[in-house]
Parts: C-alpha cells; sequence; structure tokens
C-alpha cells in the first residue's frame, strides 16, 4: 500500500510545475469555471495514459524519429501560440462577466486541453523518461497487474491535481476582482506562448540545424 501511495505522490509531484496545461486550467477557470478548468486537466490526462500506452507496449522509438519529432515540434507551436494569443485576446471579456454571461463548449475545454498535451514534445520526452524508467524499474520486481496498478496511482495523482488546479482557478475567479483576473488570464497567455516559440524554435532548429 505504501508503495501505491508513493506513486500517487509521484503524480502529484508531475503535474505540479507551472506548465501549458496549469496556465490553461488557469485561464478557463477564470473565465469559465470548475467544469472547464477541469476538462482542459483531463484532456491533457487522455494525452498522458495515450503516451503510458505508448511506452507499455514499445513504441517509443517510432516517437523518437526526426520527422515525428519535427511534426510534434511544429504542432506544439501552432497549438501553444494559438492558445496563448486567445486568453490574452479574451481577456478583457473577464471584466465584463458580470454583465455578460461567457459561453465555451465543454468539448473544446477538453480538446484544448488534449491537444496542447498531445503535442507537447516535452511531455513525450518526459513521460518517456520517466515513465519509462518506471517500467524497467518494476517490471523485475513486479508483475504485470501490480504494474498497472502502480501505473493507475500515477493517474489518481495527477487526478488530484487536475481538481486542485480546477479549484484554485474557480476560486480565485470568486474572490479576486475582474482587474487581476485580467492579468492572469494575461499571465497565462503569454506563458503559453513562450511554450510554444520555444517549440517553434525546437522545430526550425530540427529543420534546419
Amino acid at each position: 500500500m505504501s508503495i501505491f501511495i508513493s506513486y500517487i505522490i509521484l503524480g502529484l509531484s508531475l503535474s505540479a510545475p507551472m506548465g501549458p496545461i496549469n496556465a490553461a486550467q488557469l485561464d478557463k477557470g477564470i473565465r469559465f469555471g470548475f467544469i472547464h478548468a477541469w476538462l482542459v486537466g483531463l484532456g491533457g490526462m487522455a494525452a498522458d495514459g495515450i503516451f503510458m500506452l505508448l511506452i507499455y507496449f514499445g513504441v517509443s522509438q517510432f516517437i523518437d524519429t526526426p520527422v515525428i519529432k519535427l511534426f510534434l515540434w511544429g504542432f506544439g507551436f501552432f497549438v501553444l501560440t494559438y492558445t496563448g494569443i486567445e486568453s490574452i485576446l479574451k481577456s478583457e471579456s473577464i471584466t465584463k462577466a458580470s454583465h455578460h454571461h461567457q459561453i465555451e463548449t465543454k468539448g473544446k475545454s477538453f480538446r484544448t486541453g488534449f491537444f496542447m498535451a498531445i503535442s507537447n514534445p516535452l511531455s513525450i520526452l518526459f513521460w518517456l523518461g520517466i515513465y519509462g524508467s518506471i517500467l524497467a524499474q518494476t517490471s523485475s520486481s513486479f508483475e504485470g497487474g501490480q504494474i498497472l496498478l502502480y501505473s493507475m496511482g500515477i493517474f489518481l495523482g495527477i487526478t488530484l491535481w487536475d481538481l486542485t488546479m480546477a479549484g484554485v482557478a474557480t476560486g480565485a475567479r470568486k474572490l479576486v476582482s475582474p482587474r487581476i483576473l485580467r492579468f492572469i488570464s494575461i499571465f497565462s497567455g503569454l506563458i503559453l506562448m513562450g511554450f510554444g516559440i520555444y517549440f517553434g524554435v525546437q522545430a526550425c532548429r530540427l529543420l534546419f540545424g
């Protein structure tokens, strides 16, 4: 049981650093509420699950090819830069939230998180390193059922952090003034754009380097 808890803590620690998904959750939670922020995280979790399955079934070599890397860097640049610009441009609507009900489909929030995570080469390399090493360590000591259980522990930790971030964003929406909320939304957008530009630079290096 203590090993399972340690993998839950691992999932929490993997999700905690500020990155594109956390920034997008803050933005969606501030503008649209808890469910939308949670769905962004859920979309990211779906992508994480795909990465874990790919690594589990040993197809990581395919992901590591230059053509796939170039596609992922380029697609990541587009998704993150677009989302960051959208966050900044729509930050003005936060100050008008008390007068106009903002609407966005839940599906779009889920897709935002999914495409951010699935197109993030850093996430792929991250899971290759972290989950790959976990598999290497546990496969020699545990059976398949135990490996699956500990993988679920990681996912449970990610889920707990997802709910925490959604709650924080929703709490900020209720407690903080519209001007500060707008600043947070702009800040989140800049973070997303920063990651997007970094991905674009990496794509150019891979293409022209």
